[in-house]
This record gives C-alpha cells, structure tokens and sequence, in this order.
C-alpha cells in the first residue's frame, strides 16, 4: 500500500496548467494537454508522477516530449518527477478537447470527425478548414505525417491536412 502526500489541489492544478505550455513540435498551436497525452498528475511521497501516452507508441517527438515535461517541472522546482508511459490503452483523437479541434481548424487541418470507435472512412466528408465545405477529395491516405491524411477542397481548390480519427 502506498502512502501519499496530501498536496493542496491547487498544486496539482499548477502542475496541469505548466504541462499546459507544453507545445506538441508537429502542431505548435496544440499542447499535450489539449491532445489527452498527459492521462494524470498524482503527487507521491518520492515526487510527482505524471501519466503520459504518445500519439502512437513510436512517435518521433515522444522522447523530446518527456524531456520538455522534466525541463518545465524543474524550471518550476516540482521535482523529483516520474513519469510513466502509458501505452494501455492507446491514445485516441477522442480525447483531445474541443478547444483543439478549433485551433488545428483555425491553423489549416480538417479535425477529426466524429469519434474514433465511428470514425468516418478516410474517403468520407472531410470538411475544408478554410471554406468550410463538404466538397473534398482524398489526395494521399498519408499527408505531412502518418496521422493526417492529404485532401483538396473541391471548392476552394486549396490542398490542406486532415487530423485521422484514430
């Protein structure tokens, strides 16, 4: 049985408010915390214990990621830190928040549509984040990285990303 510190909460809301800053390097205007990367935030008698999953368990940036989380809670002397990778169960576009989904829209992706477990096929409406319209078509299954796929509006005629659903 472990014994745990009591730590105020508002400790605990700092931590997720620093882990907050943390911008994901693919989509600068996103941050671990609006993609649900960071499952939970525990204090412990030996430090603070962070939950974290990556995007999918070979994720190029995932070891900058966890470097960025022990570099930003030492800045804000919150140490020791552990942090635990949590591949079970995998990560899903169904936990980034909705906040998210407007910011990748207002950056130029389509969001995800839907939920992950009723994701739409890669070949459905897939709408413009610049126009706005239903009237895509799918380029390559595969755009700037493995997660997003390549389409062209059919309206606005303007190429642009679109986040999977995964």
């Amino acid at each position: 049985m472990q014994i745990f510190d009591v730590v105020e909460p508002a400790r605990v809301r700092d931590v997720w408010r620093i882990l907050g800053q943390i911008s994901d390097p693919e989509i600068p205007v996103l941050t671990i915390t609006d993609l649900g990367m960071v499952r939970s935030v525990h204090h412990r008698e030996d430090g603070w214990h962070i939950g974290f999953t990556p995007t999918y368990s070979g994720c190029p940036a995932t070891d900058f990621l966890l470097t960025a989380i022990r570099e930003a809670m030492a800045d804000a002397q919150l140490q020791p830190v552990h942090i635990e990778q949590m591949l079970h169960p995998a990560w899903t576009t169904d936990w980034m928040s909705p906040a998210a989904k407007t910011r990748l829209r207002e950056y130029g992706i389509s969001p995800p549509q839907g939920h992950a477990c009723h994701a739409i096929s890669v070949s459905g409406d897939v709408e413009c984040p610049r126009c706005g319209s239903l009237h895509t078509s799918l380029i390559s299954e595969f755009g700037s990285t493995a997660c997003k796929a390549l389409y062209r509006c059919d309206s606005c005629r303007e190429p642009f990303d679109y986040f999977k659903c995964i």
